[in-house]
């Protein structure tokens, strides 16, 4: 496989590591999404266990106001948090 067809292989696998713990295996609950956050991007936020944060995080990427967060959602968020490091690994490149 190529890099590319590797690393999305990986996202699907990391959603469904997370995903069904506490339901349904097609979402992550926020405990689910929470989890997957400490565990995944453990740098992502300054402190993991901030429930706020994990609350706003949640409430963003939950776009169809279902409580869950689905494949879809979660690969959006995976997406802008890849186009945010890239930007930011853009900047701080040679000059």
């Amino acid at each position: 496989m190529s890099e590319l067809e590797t690393a999305m292989g990986m996202i699907i696998d990391v959603f469904d590591k997370y995903s069904g713990a506490e339901g349904n295996k097609q979402t992550l609950t926020k405990g689910e999404l929470k989890t997957l956050l400490e565990k995944e991007l453990p740098n992502f936020l300054l402190s993991g266990k901030d429930k706020e944060a994990v609350d706003k995080l949640f409430k963003g990427l939950d776009e169809n106001g279902d409580s869950e967060v689905d494949f879809n959602e979660f690969v959006i968020f995976v997406a802008a948090m890849t186009c945010c490091c890239h930007k930011y690994f853009e900047q701080k490149g040679p000059k």
